[in-house]
């Protein structure tokens, strides 16, 4: 019998697919996630009440590299960000 060599392949992990998020180890998205869930039973778990909380999470998952980050337009929040200011708005001059 010949002996199995179980070293000669070592595990390389990767970053997960989109859609699959590594686990908050370290609780720092934790308020933002218990806000959204607070909001989803205060809403009989209606999402799109809970949008704002939503968007928060993710944007705080996307600042603690606990997901790739992605513009909020393509996650569907374009419409809750809030457009650039217009250079006309602050000017004063006639």
């Amino acid at each position: 019998m010949s002996a199995m060599n179980f070293g000669s392949k070592s595990f390389k992990p990767r970053a997960p697919d989109k859609g699959a998020f590594p686990i908050d180890h370290f609780g720092e998205c934790k308020i933002f996630k218990e806000t959204f869930m607070k909001c989803l039973r205060d809403n009989s778990f209606d999402n799109s009440k809970c949008r704002l909380q939503s968007k928060d999470y993710l944007e705080c998952r996307m600042e603690n590299q606990l997901m790739a980050k992605e513009p909020m337009e393509k996650l569907g929040f374009k419409d809750l960000i809030d457009p650039p200011p217009s250079q006309s708005e602050g000017d004063t001059k006639p």
